[in-house]
């Protein structure tokens, strides 16, 4: 069964199906990933595996890091990440895109791109105010709240602040192709960030 495996966003372009249709799509190259760590509920209290990725210099890591692969006998990889899992998996065993099949759908989880800080009208959707007859109120957000009562701002308020720049889960994308030599999945559709970004991708649990 899939469990999942992390990669980078190549970039997007479009592809020409079979029936003629021109459709967008998402190359990423997934893996391979390492098996770093193994848990189990003996000794953890709950089952899973932690896989590696993206190998580089061993004085690139601190060293509680470099301790921690060392007893696993496993290469410096800079990225680690945990799945929940009770199959069975050996450590140092080599995760890599032949756990997924093309016109199967998955989940990709990723950081989207920051826009930095923004009004209520960009971040929350907001209409603006009367733009004439002396209004002084255009992008302004107003009132945020009652007067003596409750005599503050409840916890929530939709405000300006930091837009963009947060972790995202796109469902159900279909892979339209593997590419089992270059570790190259190509999926329908668009995932958050830009190229580059780190991606992690797992089978979609619900259809």
């Amino acid at each position: 069964m899939a469990l999942g495996l992390m990669g980078h966003k190549i970039g997007m372009t479009q592809l020409f199906l079979e029936d003629g249709d021109v459709t967008p799509v998402t190359i990423v190259k997934a893996g391979p990933c390492i098996v770093t760590q193994i848990k189990k509920v003996s000794t953890d209290g709950y089952n899973a595996i932690q896989i590696g990725y993206f190998p580089i210099p061993r004085r690139k890591i601190n060293r509680p890091e470099l301790g921690h692969l060392n007893k696993t006998n496993t290469i410096a990889l800079k990225f680690l990440k945990e799945f929940k899992t009770c199959d069975d998996y050996v450590l140092g065993q080599l995760l890599n895109v032949e756990q997924f099949k093309e016109g199967q759908l998955v989940d990709v989880t990723a950081k989207s791109k920051g826009k930095g800080f923004a009004g209520n009208q960009k971040r929350n959707n907001f209409t603006r105010g009367p733009m004439t007859h002396g209004s002084k109120n255009h992008r302004q957000p107003g009132s945020i709240g009652q007067g003596s009562t409750p005599g503050r701002v409840y916890p929530g308020k939709k405000m300006p602040g930091r837009l963009g720049g947060s972790s995202v889960t796109i469902s159900c994308l279909k892979i339209i192709k593997i590419d089992l030599k270059n570790n190259i999945i190509v999926l329908s559709g668009s995932i958050p960030g830009k190229p580059g970004n780190l991606i992690t991708i797992k089978p979609t649990k619900r259809v």
